[in-house]
């Protein structure tokens, strides 16, 4: 019992140390520099602070019921397209107030979207996470990766900010852009994808709930 609160609070540290380090260090002010800058400060938040902030939260205090798959799901994703739009992405850049909520709504959708990924992971042992929650990972993939290839691909500068001020030219920031797509195509495959594989083969190799906490009874 020790060892799990003490790597939960390992755990917990980590998670709100990426998020100071996304909102109050030299990190916080990158996305006002380049779309890559941006790009991984969000990453960070979703993938990195938000999970590891639930694995820290006691499965006592996230409840045992599994939560709504859709409503979680959506969570993630919407805040994701929503920000990306390019009126309301402007408006967040020039806007002090309106940066930090969307800064804070991508740490609170990415909490809600590994929830039921994470409720019940123990690093001694958990169930055997079944197909849904797969099937939940691969699919949060698709609306990242139309985004990241739009952003790749498309061959204009989306987001005008950046190809003037900081930015010295259009050209710059078309690359720019085109690597925060790539960035985020790379690190959203790797954060969904590969949990995604490790839970479809757990339960396809029908691995029992809890065999230590089983045997140590």
């Amino acid at each position: 019992m020790y060892k799990v609160a003490n790597w939960r609070a390992v755990a917990l540290i980590c998670g709100l140390s990426t998020a100071v380090a996304v909102w109050a260090t030299p990190l916080a002010h990158l996305d006002h520099h380049s779309l890559t800058g941006h790009m991984i400060q969000h990453l960070l938040l979703m993938t990195i602070s938000a999970p590891l902030i639930v694995l820290a939260v006691s499965p006592l205090t996230l409840g045992r019921r599994l939560p709504n798959l859709v409503l979680c799901w959506l969570a993630g994703t919407a805040c994701v397209i929503f920000w990306h739009i390019p009126a309301i992405f402007e408006f967040a850049m020039r806007s002090e107030w309106c940066h930090q909520v969307e800064k804070a709504t991508f740490l609170a959708a990415g909490i809600l979207f590994w929830w039921p990924v994470l409720r019940e992971w123990r690093p001694n042992g958990g169930r055997p996470l079944q197909w849904p929650i797969a099937l939940y990972l691969f699919l949060a993939t698709l609306p990242c990766d139309a985004l990241s290839a739009f952003l790749t691909f498309c061959g204009r500068v989306v987001y005008g900010m950046y190809s003037c001020g900081v930015v010295p030219s259009a050209a710059s920031a078309l690359r720019d852009q085109e690597r925060a797509g790539s960035l985020m195509w790379t690190w959203v495959t790797f954060a969904y994808l590969v949990p995604a594989v490790v839970i479809a083969m757990r339960t396809l190799s029908g691995q029992p709930r809890c065999p230590q906490l089983r045997h140590s009874q």
